[in-house]
């Protein structure tokens, strides 16, 4: 079976982010650091690890600093040059021209709707998509796990966890199939299921790798649950004609749209780093001493 090979990666950005303010105000909560760099910058670094060559950011109003971030910094640069100052961590956040498109998201409707804004861009292939504040660590990163999963078995292919039975209320939730370690055939998914509705606790993360096809689904979606165009029901249309898989993620996920999964992240993210770990950890050991 041939598959076709993932070139691009739809970033939705165009959230108000108002579980961070006053944070957010003024600042896309994507660029909220983690340690030192902000949540997109790994997100886009896991899409490179992946393969992704064209980077496409569904932006809304008040979001400019996200592009800003992966433009040249000339005034900044100019000036660590004359300083004498490296400037490799800058160049590591550039992208390559003609890599990267921007697309306005003019209203929050929902994720599918962001999606569906980038549909020009998009075209007639499959692509990721990346939820920047579902921040993934492990290694090989998520994308590339899913990515090497994806070529074997093609079609659609959704990053899945299993949550609390208390919280697949707030989750895309999967109605499994056969499983095969990592993997989980998609009979179903439910957005959002009521309290103890859920078809099982494998719920959908923010990593998706889509057929082109979900797109001409978006065109006439209705509104679902939180009164938005939903994403996971434009998938549950495509379960039946395209084959459909879950990965679970060997690795671990820090929930960044919630201000104790964000804290969580930085402290583990800098207890791993070798330069600043060893003084953090002692300062933890003794805060709770």
């Amino acid at each position: 079976m041939a598959v076709n090979r993932v070139r691009k990666a739809v970033f939705p950005v165009g959230g108000l982010g108002t579980r961070f303010l006053p944070a957010t105000k003024a600042m896309p909560k994507e660029m909220l650091p983690v340690v030192d760099r902000p949540l997109i910058q790994y997100a886009v670094d896991e899409a490179i690890e992946a393969g992704i060559e064209q980077m496409i950011f569904v932006t809304g109003r008040g979001k400019s600093a996200i592009e800003d971030h992966f433009d040249i910094a000339y005034e900044l640069e100019t000036t660590m040059t004359a300083r004498g100052k490296s400037l490799d961590l800058l160049r590591q956040t550039r992208l390559t021209p003609g890599a990267v498109a921007y697309v306005r998201q003019q209203e929050p409707l929902g994720l599918g709707h962001a999606v569906w804004c980038a549909r020009d861009i998009v075209g007639d292939e499959p692509f990721a998509v990346l939820l920047a504040d579902d921040f993934m660590v492990g290694t090989p990163g998520c994308l590339k796990q899913m990515v090497d999963a994806y070529m074997q078995l093609g079609g659609n292919m959704i990053c899945a966890q299993e949550v609390p039975d208390d919280q697949t209320h707030m989750y895309g939730v999967i109605t499994p199939g056969v499983r095969d370690g990592a993997l989980t055939e998609v009979k179903g998914l439910v957005e959002k299921p009521p309290r103890g509705t859920a078809p099982s606790n494998l719920s959908v993360i923010g990593r998706y790798i889509l057929q082109p096809e979900v797109i001409r689904v978006l065109e006439t979606q209705g509104k679902g649950a939180g009164g938005e165009i939903q994403l996971t029901d434009a998938m549950a249309q495509l379960i039946g004609d395209q084959p459909f898989h879950g990965l679970t993620f060997a690795g671990t996920r820090y929930d960044c749209g919630d201000k104790t999964g964000y804290v969580n992240a930085n402290i583990a993210v800098a207890l791993a780093r070798a330069d600043i770990g060893p003084s953090v950890r002692a300062f933890v050991v003794d805060l709770l001493r």
